[in-house]
């Protein structure tokens, strides 16, 4: 469940992006879905993978092709000269299909990566050559060159493929073993080779992929001696059988799958010499039950790693000595519910380990010293650092984005690992992420508000604005500028819980023409790591949300107690009570909107998919006296169906807190359904699997209570492709026309 982030960037000479550009058929004076997904003003795709080259002089970034969103290519803008360029065109490197491995396809979906061609790519630390996997080879081109090698060209899949840190080498994962070429002389070299069955070296397992945000198993050492190896046993972890129901077809799919309760992945972790190929062990606990979160060198001879226990409420951040082949413990957190993981760890010249911890209740950056003793506090207050963007070392600036001045709005900032100042850069009023060069000198800036499309600028470490890679200003030739009369600018605020203790965001549409009493549309997500209620560009669900207050529909948002950037007590609620204070925080939002004189109170409905959807069915069966109707998507119905870390990190484990499990599944309280329920569901998801689904169908059907499906053939959980979108979004609609009556009451 872990959630992509908003990838969207132009440039200057570049087609806007696809949901700015399908944003323009709303102006027609018949607004319709289809219009919305299959206008042909879909020219253009939107650009993603933003990389800015270690010296700074190059964006570089995958575009969709304008005939095919989801065919991919490589591009460069080339920041003195202003120019862009595509770099290469994936049709002329390959065409025909492209016969994924298993493994490849379950990656891509852990990463939520979709389409075909160019997907991923990476500089080398000289910014002098790039190198890229295609269909399954891997491809090298050296800047100046007049075209792309193939470097390594084999029947096989490879995959994570990444330059060694002096660039003179390639690595890459084949047939669950690690392999490096020599990128000079071509000369490729195992340097594992008992990968294989339920063995892999240098891979991240199913959970660490899904829930951990580690999409790797190995580390190079900075002066390219050693690589840190993981090897993953995965003979313990059960065995589900799942079926992927297709159009024409069904598979049964045997998958390594481990459900709360049940035995994780052994794990090791090797420091391999690559002369010799010797395998030095690190000794990672004195349990083997544990998760390996994350690795990274401190220097040359010193590998640190971080252990997190089974039941996530220690997390131990180590290091091991190569010279001496001993590990010590740096620094150690403890929590009473679970500690959250993150990727904000750093290692100054200065000996000294840049560290984000929420032991004081919220997210803040902590200076140590190289043994972990705590030297100071660097950030504080009741706020939270989102992460590290870059660090200065010479002059002593940690940047990093954050919520010190807005909760919905995510902002640059620059804190003095001296003095401890803390500078914004960025500009109240949007919502941005920061791409930032090598030497933290420069920054590639991508901002965009509810109403504002995503605009992209080139600034200085001072935040001044340098260019502007894409204003995206909404001129006259602008594709939002026929539908500027018929736009709803939605508006924030906030209200007191039920049990009056905290204050809770939310976003709210409301027709420009209201005429008596309107329905309501509550879109929820509700869960953690997450945050619904945000000053930023909304994609193709924000069209759908303009597309819904366009024909009458009231369209509300609230972040309960649980989600994310908000502090760790406001999440801890969920612990061993999933399903809980979630629905009572939405109950205070239905409580608000029925204090408006423009809602009608009977006719409420409730939207949502993945956790939203356990939440649309939560909703419907404990507070079916607030919602008329509820559409759920891709739900978990019973939480001992789900995977191992994300679930016992909130409701601990269910062969010791079982109750908590029975009270948090949907079950116990679907006898209680009122109103109109549509499910739907990929009929191929390996996440949430479409058992969640066709349970609850089971249950429903035994209960005698009538209900609504939509279930989608060969779909996964993001229930992906134009076509199908567009009829996802019609049903959706459609349903909520006929039970909430969308026509308006005087």
């Amino acid at each position: 469940m872990t959630k992509t982030t908003l990838r969207f960037i132009a440039t200057s000479v570049l087609i806007t992006v696809q949901t700015l550009t399908s944003i323009s058929v709303l102006a027609s004076d018949t607004i319709s879905i289809e219009r919305i997904f299959q206008s042909p003003s879909l020219s253009g795709s939107a650009p993603s993978k933003l990389k800015l080259s270690p010296d700074g002089e190059r964006v570089t970034f995958i575009k969709g092709k304008a005939t095919d969103f989801e065919r991919y290519d490589l591009w460069e803008y080339h920041l003195k000269s202003g120019k862009t360029r595509i770099l290469f065109d994936a049709d002329d490197l390959h065409t025909g299909n492209e016969n994924l491995s298993d493994e490849e396809k379950a990656r891509r979906e852990r990463m939520r990566v979709y389409g075909s061609g160019i997907l991923d790519y990476a500089w080398s630390p000289q910014s002098d050559a790039l190198v890229f996997p295609l269909a399954g080879d891997i491809y090298y081109y050296k800047l100046g060159n007049k075209a792309a090698k193939k470097l390594v060209e084999t029947p096989e899949f490879e995959t994570d493929v990444r330059f060694s840190p002096k660039g003179n080498y390639i690595t890459y994962i084949r047939n669950q073993n690690l392999y490096v070429t020599h990128i000079e002389s071509g000369v490729e070299e195992a340097v594992t080779t008992e990968g294989g069955g339920d063995i892999k070296y240098g891979m991240a397992e199913f959970v660490s992929q899904e829930e951990m945000s580690r999409m790797t198993g190995y580390w190079w050492s900075p002066d390219e001696k050693h690589l840190a190896v993981t090897k993953v046993d995965e003979s313990p972890v059960d065995t589900i059988t799942r079926s992927e129901i297709y159009a024409d077809s069904i598979k049964m799919i045997e998958q390594k799958y481990p459900k709360a309760g049940t035995n994780n992945v052994q794990i090791e972790l090797a420091v391999i010499n690559l002369d010799d190929k010797s395998k030095s062990w690190v000794p990672l606990s004195n349990t083997k039950d544990i998760y390996l979160a994350r690795v990274k060198w401190m220097h040359h001879n010193a590998l640190t790693f971080q252990v997190q226990s089974r039941d996530q409420k220690r997390l131990d951040l180590m290091a091991y000595h190569l010279n001496t082949q001993q590990v010590s413990t740096l620094i150690s957190e403890t929590s009473p519910t679970w500690i959250n993981l993150h990727d904000d760890l750093y290692f100054s010249k200065q000996q000294q380990i840049i560290w984000a911890s929420e032991k004081d209740g919220y997210k803040h950056l902590y200076l140590h010293d190289n043994n972990g003793k705590q030297l100071t506090q660097l950030t504080s207050g009741d706020w939270v650092v989102d992460s590290i963007s870059a660090i200065d070392f010479e002059n002593e600036l940690i940047y990093f984005t954050g919520r010190k001045d807005s909760v919905t709005e995510r902002h640059i900032y620059s804190v003095n690992m001296q003095t401890k100042k803390i500078t914004r850069l960025s500009t109240p009023g949007y919502y941005h992420s920061p791409t930032f060069s090598k030497d933290a000198s420069a920054y590639v800036n991508n901002r965009s508000s509810i109403n504002t499309p995503p605009q992209v600028s080139l600034h200085n470490s001072e935040g001044k604005r340098l260019t502007w890679l894409s204003e995206n200003k909404i001129d006259t030739t602008h594709p939002l500028a026929d539908f500027q009369a018929q736009w709803v600018k939605p508006s924030f605020g906030k209200i007191r819980s039920q049990d009056n203790t905290t204050d809770l965001h939310y976003r709210l549409y409301t027709p420009k023409e209201l005429k008596g009493k309107h329905p309501v549309i509550v879109y929820v997500y509700g869960g953690p790591i997450a945050q619904v209620v945000t000053n930023r560009w909304a994609g193709n669900r924000g069209l759908l949300f303009q597309y819904w207050v366009n024909k009458g529909y009231v369209v509300f948002s609230i972040d309960n107690r649980g989600s994310n950037y908000r502090g760790k007590a406001f999440e801890d609620v969920l612990y061993r009570a999933m399903g809980d204070i979630e629905v009572s925080d939405q109950i205070s939002g239905v409580n608000f909107l029925k204090s408006l004189d423009y809602v009608d109170p009977n006719r409420i409905g409730v939207y949502g998919h993945s956790y939203g959807g356990y939440m649309a069915l939560m909703s419907m069966f404990k507070a079916g006296d607030y919602f008329t109707a509820g559409v759920s998507g891709a739900p978990v119905t019973d939480w001992r169906l789900y995977d191992t870390h994300y679930t016992e990190r909130y409701m601990g484990n269910p062969n010791i807190v079982d109750k908590a499990y029975t009270d948090a599944s949907v079950f116990p309280y679907a006898h209680q359904l009122k109103g109109e329920l549509l499910i739907y569901h990929g009929m191929a998801d390996d996440n949430v699997l479409f058992t969640h689904s066709t349970m609850l169908y089971k249950h429903l059907q035994d209960l005698a209570l009538p209900f609504h499906t939509m279930d989608y053939p060969g779909k996964k959980h993001s229930i992906r492709g134009k076509q199908t979108g567009t009829h996802l979004y019609n049903t959706i609609t459609r349903f909520f026309d006929t039970h909430l009556d969308n026509r308006q009451q005087h």
